[in-house]
């Protein structure tokens, strides 16, 4: 955490209204895609993150350090989406482990699979992000923190509250289905993704 963001959490804590402001407009982009990849609705989402943004301002007092902060609010996120829902009656497996999910050997296949062009391609970007908004939400949700937020295995299991088994498990499944997709929708560049 940079002595900078330390200092406006500590403000923040002590109930400065205007630094918790300024942590509200630096996260605000990164969990508003984690609710809406999770509860796939604009205005569920949004309801979400104000429910969580709430909720992590009172609980800010007692934010201990020992995670970043990024990571500690994206689990109040996690947490508020998930119950959301639960609440509509939607099945919700996001924090059960999935089918061999202990597993700890998983391939992630790599980035460079794909041809440079594609991956600097806004277009693709595009794709890529409309392809993930389609997975199912437990998907969803991991392959967006790996992904797009940069999050490591160790960040996305205190967000998530899976074992590394799962969060690794998830993260291949949600590769795999990119990947299918990728190359359905871009043949002509699928040839380095084959071997």
């Amino acid at each position: 955490m940079i002595a900078e963001e330390s200092d406006v959490i500590r403000r923040a804590a002590d109930g400065d209204a205007r630094s918790y402001g300024i942590l509200v407009d630096r996260y605000s982009p990164y969990a508003m895609t984690l609710a809406m990849r999770m509860l796939k609705d604009r205005r569920d989402a949004e309801e979400a993150l104000q429910d969580a943004f709430v909720r992590a301002y009172r609980a800010l007092p007692g934010f201990e350090r020992r995670a970043k902060f990024s990571t500690w609010l994206y689990r109040i996120v996690y947490n508020v989406c998930a119950t959301m829902l639960s609440r509509r009656g939607e099945p919700t497996d996001m924090t059960q482990d999935d089918a061999h999910g202990d597993e700890t050997s998983v391939e992630i296949p790599a980035d460079d699979a794909l041809p440079d062009e594609m991956m600097e391609s806004g277009e693709f970007d595009l794709f890529v992000r409309d392809e993930i908004a389609r997975m199912e939400a437990r998907y969803a949700s991991i392959l967006t923190m790996f992904l797009l937020q940069e999050q490591s295995y160790e960040e996305i299991m205190e967000v998530t509250g899976l074992p590394i088994g799962t969060v690794k498990n998830r993260l291949f499944r949600a590769r795999m289905l990119l990947r299918d997709a990728v190359m359905k929708r871009f043949p002509e560049h699928t040839y380095g993704m084959m071997t």
